[in-house]
């Protein structure tokens, strides 16, 4: 069993970094499209806590909305808010020298929860960026976001947070400094979701690193 699950994982893993590149022409109404974390600051104590799998690394999510002549990415930004935003300026703020902008699609199965998903999305805009991660329906962070769009169709659970460290065993500095700092206690086990967590999703695929 564990010689299944090694491979397995690595199999997964070798999807995900020899993944094909895909633009514009690409895409698909309600593809997720994922960005890749950094190594420091909050990305990357986002992704100390919540990383499932080496070498995939997600700090944010959003959803694609195409039409017939445009395409824009619907997401929660901690910069702008639950906001839509065209592709190209999504682009242009989220890739960096060292990122990638990954892109997921739900399954056949699942894809009839799209049109709910689009909807539920456009009736959260406006909304603040939530910076206590702890889930409300006044502001939202982006894994929320995404949770809540496909929360009719019970696409994504909620699951217990976590703000421990793997390699220390105990809560990360960064976010004892951070909660301390909104003199709240750190959520540890309240009910919340994560990038790395929907990536991680058996309904979804991967389709590719996108390039704009």
């Amino acid at each position: 069993m564990k010689r299944l699950f090694l491979f397995v994982s690595l199999l997964m893993l070798s999807s995900y970094v020899n993944a094909q590149t895909i633009t514009l022409r690409d895409l698909k109404n309600g593809d997720l499209i994922f960005v890749g974390a950094e190594k420091a600051n909050l990305s990357g104590a986002i992704n100390r806590v919540t990383q499932k799998r080496d070498a995939i690394a997600f700090d944010h999510i959003g959803i694609i909305e195409k039409s017939a002549d445009s395409i824009f990415v619907l997401h929660a930004s901690s910069k702008k808010g639950s906001i839509r935003e065209n592709m190209q300026a999504f682009y242009q703020s989220e890739k960096t020298a060292d990122n990638k902008i990954v892109v997921y699609r739900l399954k056949n199965n699942f894809d009839q929860a799209i049109p709910d998903a689009i909807l539920s999305a456009k009736k959260m805009l406006g909304k603040p960026y939530n910076w206590t991660y702890i889930l409300n329906d006044s502001s939202y962070y982006c894994s929320d976001f995404i949770e809540r769009c496909f929360r009719k169709n019970q696409i994504f659970a909620l699951e217990p947070m976590t703000f421990i460290n793997p390699k220390t065993g105990k809560p990360d500095d960064f976010w004892i400094e951070f909660y301390k700092k909104q003199n709240l206690e750190v959520p540890e086990g309240k009910l919340g979701c994560n990038p790395n967590g929907l990536a991680a999703s058996s309904k979804l695929f991967l389709i590719g690193n996108f390039i704009n």
